[in-house]
């Protein structure tokens, strides 16, 4: 059993408001009880108690009524007593029934059937000690009452220990529900957040590569700079279409039409990035030597599409200008091998760098970890950055 599910049988805590108009209803009801068992005695005149038995016997039964204040606390002492006192007093065993059902429903059921059986030597010295009845007769009356209270206290207690445990369940399952939709909820931010990386900074860097150019070449004849232009309309385009279906997943809620997903990536759309790329002025050697690009798993040709383009945009933050390569071979069963290389600048870039959160190559380790592949990142004895994936294919 459980911490929680034992607490409600502690008894040692501060009494509710409840609990003392309870306890108060139990000396009560032990009270009235007490009383009637008492009467029939009292009229009995072929075997009438003495006087002095009388009081021995009403003194006992009020002493057993003001215990029960205590049953909370003490079940186990409370119900003893009343077993002692129930030896030379008629009116002390209502309560006593009473003591032991709370005793049942307390404690365990060892202690309450050791009371239990207390109850038959209680139940003999009683026929000995009164002349109102004989031992055959009061244990066949008492034993039955014992057996009965304390089967009704047991059963109490089982009751409140299963309302108990179903509760705790219905807690640990919400708790768990819970945790769930909160893992879920960040799983999902953390997609959202990825693909928000992969989506929208290559564009922005494409958009400041454009406009770079501009800067630094304001010679340039207006038949180019129209084309830039157009290159950077065309990109902004690009980057709200992509952003607005971002957002639109965001804003999306139940029952309403799912926002259209914008197209996901193949490895034959690693041609036209490239190519995107050079038109902002990039230096870019690709070689792609794959049976067939558009036979490539989806999941697969995507992986190797944002490996690439999160290297060409670091490529662009940090060493614009310098000639950079992609290298994409594989085959079913030989697994997909991408790598992108290039020189690291020997001089700062001119102009404010390009903000980064820094968390680009670590997103894509997480991508190509899940894959089931390999990512290798960083500088090699050449001199050159270099960003290669293998993936399984």
């Amino acid at each position: 059993m459980s911490r929680s599910s034992r607490s409600w049988g502690k008894t040692g805590g501060r009494r509710t408001g409840r609990d003392l108009a309870v306890d108060a209803a139990g000396c009560l009801a032990g009270v009235v009880l007490a009383a009637l068992f008492l009467s029939p005695a009292l009229r009995d005149t072929l075997h009438p108690l003495s006087a002095g038995q009388v009081y021995l016997d009403v003194a006992c039964g009020v002493a057993a009524c003001l215990s029960l204040w205590w049953r909370r606390r003490w079940p186990l002492g409370v119900a003893l007593l009343c077993v002692v006192l129930g030896t030379v007093s008629i009116s002390a065993t209502a309560p006593g029934l009473l003591a032991l059902f709370s005793l049942a429903v307390y404690r365990p059921a060892r202690p309450a059937l050791l009371v239990t059986a207390l109850w038959v030597p209680s139940a003999l010295l009683f026929a000995v000690y009164s002349p109102t009845t004989d031992p055959l007769s009061v244990v066949a009356v008492v034993t039955p009452l014992a057996l009965a209270a304390t089967a009704w206290g047991m059963f109490v207690r089982a009751r409140r220990q299963l309302l108990l445990s179903l509760r705790e369940r219905a807690l640990r399952a919400e708790a768990d529900q819970r945790l769930h939709e909160d893992r879920a909820r960040t799983a999902e931010r953390a997609r959202i957040a990825r693909e928000m990386h992969d989506v929208l900074a290559h564009r922005i860097s494409l958009l400041a590569l454009h406009a770079g150019g501009l800067e630094v070449r304001p010679d340039l004849p207006p038949a180019k700079v129209r084309e830039t232009a157009e290159l950077l309309r065309s990109t902004a385009r690009q980057a709200l279409e992509e952003l607005r279906s971002v957002i639109g997943v965001l804003r999306e809620e139940p029952g309403q039409e799912p926002v259209p997903a914008a197209p996901q990536p193949t490895l034959a759309d690693v041609r036209r990035l490239v190519g995107e790329t050079r038109r902002a002025g990039a230096k870019i050697d690709l070689e792609m030597d794959v049976d067939d690009a558009y036979d490539v798993p989806g999941a697969l040709g995507r992986d190797a599409y944002r490996i690439v383009q999160e290297a060409l945009t670091n490529i662009g933050k940090h060493a614009t200008g310098t000639d950079s390569s992609v290298h994409v071979t594989g085959a079913p069963g030989a697994g997909l091998h991408v790598v992108v290389r290039n020189r690291q600048p020997i001089h700062a870039a001119r102009g404010p760098a390009l903000p980064g959160s820094g968390a680009g190559l670590l997103g894509l380790q997480e991508r190509v970890t899940l894959a089931g592949g390999t990512l290798v990142h960083g500088p090699d004895g050449s001199g050159d950055f270099v960003v290669d994936a293998e993936l399984q294919w």
